[in-house]
């Protein structure tokens, strides 16, 4: 097989996998200023697993206490730890902590207020 041929082969799909999201170690992520209204939180994630073409992404992500603004992807995630307050932007205002499921809307601008470091498990779609 030549060399281009190859290349036209699909990559197989990763292997499943289980972690502890709890105890994933997290990468600096970078926090824009301009997103930051209050405090000095800090933000960290990891990515899990990515699509080949980019558009669907798994991870973990972390943000400290302080008050941040955001422009929302597609997004479901499950809170592990920590809690929050999230107000989007002439709609709901959702309080999230440990168990809770949320959907975030692409599009959506939101207030996100972090009462204490929240962790989350995230699925996002572009």
């Amino acid at each position: 097989m030549s060399t281009s041929d190859h290349s036209a082969v699909p990559a197989p799909a990763p292997a499943s996998f289980s972690v502890s999201v709890a105890d994933v170690e997290l990468e600096a992520d970078d926090l824009d200023p301009g997103q930051i209204v209050s405090g000095d939180p800090v933000v960290t994630g990891k990515v899990l697993w990515e699509s080949a073409d980019g558009k669907q992404v798994r991870g973990i992500w972390q943000i400290t206490p302080g008050v941040v603004t955001d422009i929302e992807a597609n997004e479901l995630f499950v809170v592990v730890s920590g809690r929050a307050t999230v107000e989007v932007e002439g709609g709901e205002t959702l309080e999230v902590a440990p168990g809770s499921a949320c959907v975030l809307r692409e599009g959506d601008r939101t207030t996100w207020t972090v009462h204490e470091t929240l962790r989350k498990a995230y699925h996002i779609s572009y």
